[in-house]
């Protein structure tokens, strides 16, 4: 597919060009941008009318003033969204050297080649590269963007695009993104059908004071198995910006969805997501995380437990350096007898920064024979960082099993003592323990993604002895 010429984008009122002689929205968020930017996508009425519904939604809401400091955020200082410059392609070839050569970097392509069955690749918000081996796609499975899929797809996008699973109304960040998302990932799998390699999408945030509001819907229909994996990266800026995505998975009865994410923000980054699962009998569900960077995150994936015998694993590690304050969790509904879920959360602070755990596990009317485990650990390298727990369990049936363990601890000087007897030098050392620490969550982690994780964690933990 051919680039868009820059030369024929319209340009409207709430369109101007930066500094840099990009195409962008004014600053700001207002029904003319939100008129604008479904205009330019070329949207149907029914998304049109979902945008202009979620902004209303997004002017009544609060900000929400119970986790990280969201003083310093400004709507009106950022831009939103950034119109189309490169065009979309389903050939690397055509991609411009500039984004193949971010991509390439991060070794997305020779990924593909090698350990995937399709690619999406986001950049500043629009997709530009789609791809999904030919063996893949005659099985009926779908992966493109979101913005693909809304033009190619409607009949199966309109029925779960911000309705039961994440809507607009479930708080300002949410009905901020049904406003103005854009980017992001469709996954369908058929029912039967098992994707045996991993679906990979990357989103790359390239401007200084932006936002991104990528979309994931993932549609695991009964008896399918599907991997999809996510990576985000932005550059640094002195200036803040603001990624603000939801994803929607829905698991069809005796279906299996793993969504893998591993985010390496730079730190001048709100991160402000809303993750969620449905899932029905017999289905599973598992989040694999590992967060690193941005300034400030609040971050909840949850599950929704509607069958019997559904399921949902969270594992997740996070780290906070510096002036970096998280607020992390998990929520999970268990609305129906025989359902199981096990959440693992690491966190590692340093230099000051604050780690926080706010999960809920509820136990609903009809959720007789469920069990739920919840675990979190926090690892402190000094005197000043911190790691907090608010757990919330909520019990409306009798014959449940609900277990919580939280503990909070330093490397050990014992530890260190005879790690470096051994002949390793401190730092060696205090490595050692941080990967053991983490272990349970990269063993999850496909490859190449657990040695990736390790290395960022690495790269934080410099100095973090002595």
């Amino acid at each position: 597919m051919a680039a868009t010429d820059k030369t024929r984008i319209p340009k409207p009122s709430a369109i101007v060009e930066n500094e840099q002689g990009q195409l962008v929205t004014r600053k700001g968020i207002s029904r003319e941008v939100v008129e604008e930017l479904s205009k330019i996508k070329g949207e149907p009425e029914w998304m049109r009318a979902k945008r202009l519904k979620s902004l209303e939604i997004f002017e009544r809401k609060p900000i929400p003033t119970w986790g990280v400091d969201l003083s310093g955020l400004h709507f009106d200082e950022l831009t939103l969204y950034s119109p189309p410059e490169a065009g979309r392609y389903n050939s690397w070839d055509d991609v411009p050297e500039q984004i193949k050569k971010t991509y390439e970097d991060l070794g997305i392509p020779q990924a593909e080649r090698e350990h995937l069955a399709g690619v999406v690749g986001v950049w500043r918000q629009e997709p530009v590269y789609e791809g999904l081996k030919e063996e893949y796609r005659k099985q009926g499975i779908i992966f493109c963007s979101m913005d693909t899929a809304v033009q190619e797809y409607p009949e199966l996008v309109e029925p779960y695009f911000m309705t039961k699973c994440v809507p607009p109304q479930d708080n300002k960040f949410s009905a901020l993104h049904g406003a103005i998302w854009s980017g992001g990932s469709f996954v369908y799998v058929p029912a039967g059908v098992k994707v045996d390699l991993p679906l990979q999408a990357y989103f790359r945030m390239e401007g200084a004071a932006e936002g991104t509001f990528e979309h994931t819907l993932i549609i695991a229909e009964e008896g399918s198995d599907v991997h999809y994996i996510e990576g985000c990266t932005a550059q640094t800026y002195s200036v803040n910006s603001m990624h603000s995505a939801v994803v929607e998975i829905f698991v069809k009865e005796g279906a299996k969805a793993r969504y893998t994410t591993v985010q390496n923000w730079s730190k001048d980054v709100y991160n402000l997501n809303t993750k969620r699962a449905v899932v029905q009998a017999e289905g599973t569900v598992e989040w694999v995380g590992g967060s690193m960077g941005a300034k400030y995150v609040m971050l909840y994936p949850g599950s929704f437990l509607l069958g019997e015998g559904a399921r949902a694993d969270h594992l997740n590690v996070g780290v906070a350096s510096g002036d970096v304050w998280k607020d992390t969790g998990a929520k999970v509904m268990h609305l129906a007898p025989n359902t199981t879920s096990n959440i693992l959360a690491k966190s590692i602070s340093k230099d000051g920064g604050i780690m926080g755990y706010r999960g809920l596990v509820r136990m609903g009317h009809n959720s007789q024979g469920s069990k739920a485990r919840v675990q979190c650990d926090g690892l402190m390298m000094d005197d000043y960082s911190r790691s907090d727990t608010w757990p919330d369990i909520q019990i409306q049936n009798p014959h449940v099993t609900v277990a919580h363990e939280a503990v909070v601890g330093k490397i050990s000087d014992e530890q260190l003592f005879y790690l470096q007897s051994r002949g390793l030098s401190e730092e060696e050392a205090a490595a050692m323990i941080v990967n053991g620490f983490i272990e349970p969550v990269t063993k999850e982690l496909p490859m190449e993604y657990a040695v990736e994780l390790n290395r960022l964690i690495q790269l934080e933990m410099v100095g973090s002895i002595g």
